[in-house]
């Protein structure tokens, strides 16, 4: 835990100001609300996060919850707000605090503000692993606004934050950082004096590398830039090159949570991509999280989902596929289960789709649930045991080989489903034979042909 006295003037360094040979992330950290980029529309005039950087009072200010990306400022912003004059700051990471700790800062709060009037800001870094009763020790105190506090999470605070603090505090949404504020960044990095204060350059072709490879986190493209402008000064170098980005790391970071909010939105991404016939996403999608180190029988799961909902009956090969493909995960293991996986990508995103037999089902279990369901006819009974024939189980039962067509024409579905007709197939693939040959079934079933 580490508690910071806050100076009045807004300008003047504070206690921790890092130096010299802090990571050039940690001396890059925004100083003033105009520094901070990528985030405008929480950011505008008169906003409740402007309020409160602005105003020297947290009176008719909601505690805050910043939910974003890693790389986008959400520490930032939480020191700006300790930097505003006449406020006691305490800082709380969830990944070694406990409940003793909580309480000692609401304690703290107490006394500050009894004693000298002195309002607290309370930062809790990636909120999400706090613990039910840690988040339970803070509601009172949040509520009675003892405390302002700011939590920053990258996981949806919806599954991650309970209701009721939830519920006490203004949820704002950090957007990822566009390539031109991730480039502005690593321009300023080269300017300014808390960098590299003028004495390199950087190439083109460079700017657009690190760009890329940062994945809209800014933290990581200055960590990137460091690295390469170390390789450009033992070369003696005023320009940092290619070459020294591409020594400096050796490949984008992914950002992917298995637990968390990236693990469903790839995943849907994934499936909606497949069920698109898009093959080229539906494998970048794949290749994400194959990278990340998702299970990859999770992956094949989902896969045979889609290989049934899909595309169905439209290509019945495709679950085929699918299900060899989870089969050879299980026996091949990693890295080599990438590629039984990509081909079931491959054909599932290029096979015709129908998700005909999926509606149809769900139509059948919809008028159950509605107490459609009926009695079995007498004639489809089991007729096996002693008594079964006496009851009058399976009297009058057509054996369907000793008709033509191998269809024999009597009633299979409870009287009160006579006419109930779910699966209605498409026109597409292999479908379009099943609807043609269905039309002729059901006409003998009706005993019309």
């Amino acid at each position: 835990m580490r508690a910071m006295d806050l100076f009045a003037d807004l300008g003047e360094p504070s206690p921790d100001a890092p130096g010299a040979h802090a990571p050039l992330a940690v001396r890059m950290r925004p100083t003033t609300l105009q520094e901070v980029v990528g985030q405008d529309h929480i950011l505008k005039p008169g906003s409740p996060l402007t309020r409160l950087l602005e105003s020297g009072s947290t009176a008719g200010t909601s505690s805050i919850i910043l939910w974003g990306p890693p790389g986008t400022g959400k520490t930032t912003l939480a020191y700006l707000i300790a930097r505003t004059a006449g406020r006691r700051f305490v800082e709380l990471s969830a990944v070694s605090a406990g409940v003793k700790d909580v309480r000692e800062v609401v304690a703290g709060a107490k006394r500050a503000l009894g004693a000298q009037g002195l309002e607290t800001v309370l930062f809790v870094d990636e909120v999400h692993r706090f613990s039910k009763s840690q988040q339970d020790a803070l509601l009172p105190s949040v509520e009675n606004r003892i405390i302002t506090l700011v939590a920053a999470t990258t996981e949806n605070p919806s599954f991650s934050v309970i209701s009721p603090l939830l519920s006490r505090s203004l949820l704002l949404t950090l957007q990822p950082l566009g390539d031109d504020d991730v480039a502005s960044l690593v321009r300023r990095a080269l300017s300014d004096e808390r960098g590299y204060a003028g004495e390199l350059s950087i190439a083109d072709d460079a700017l657009d590398l690190i760009v890329r490879l940062a994945g809209s986190d800014g933290r990581k493209s200055l960590t990137i830039l460091e690295a390469a402008a170390a390789g450009a000064q033992e070369r003696d170098s005023g320009e940092i090159s290619m070459t020294d980005v591409t020594d400096s790391i050796d490949e984008a970071a992914v950002r992917y949570d298995k637990t968390g909010d990236q693990h469903y939105d790839v995943t849907s991404a994934f499936i909606k991509s497949m069920r698109g016939s898009d093959v080229d996403a539906a494998l970048h999608y794949l290749a994400r999280m194959v990278v990340a180190g998702e299970d990859p029988r999770f992956i094949a799961r989902r896969i045979v989902i889609c290989a049934s909902e899909d595309v169905g009956m439209a290509d019945p090969s495709a679950l085929v596929t699918a299900v060899a493909a989870y089969e050879a995960v299980a026996f091949l293991g990693m890295p080599e289960a990438r590629i039984p996986l990509a081909q079931a990508v491959v054909h599932i995103a290029t096979a015709p789709k129908s998700n005909a037999a999926y509606r149809a089902v769900d139509r059948a279990i919809a008028d159950i649930k509605a107490g459609k369901a009926g009695t079995v006819p007498f004639h489809l009974r089991d007729a096996h045991y002693r008594t079964a024939k006496r009851l009058g189980h399976g009297l009058e039962y057509k054996y369907a080989h000793d008709f033509p067509r191998a269809i024999a024409a009597q009633d299979y579905l409870p009287e009160t489903l006579r006419d109930a007709q779910y699966y209605e197939p498409t026109d597409y693939g292999h479908e379009r034979e099943i609807a043609s040959r269905l039309g002729v079934i059901r006409s003998y079933l009706r005993g019309e042909a």
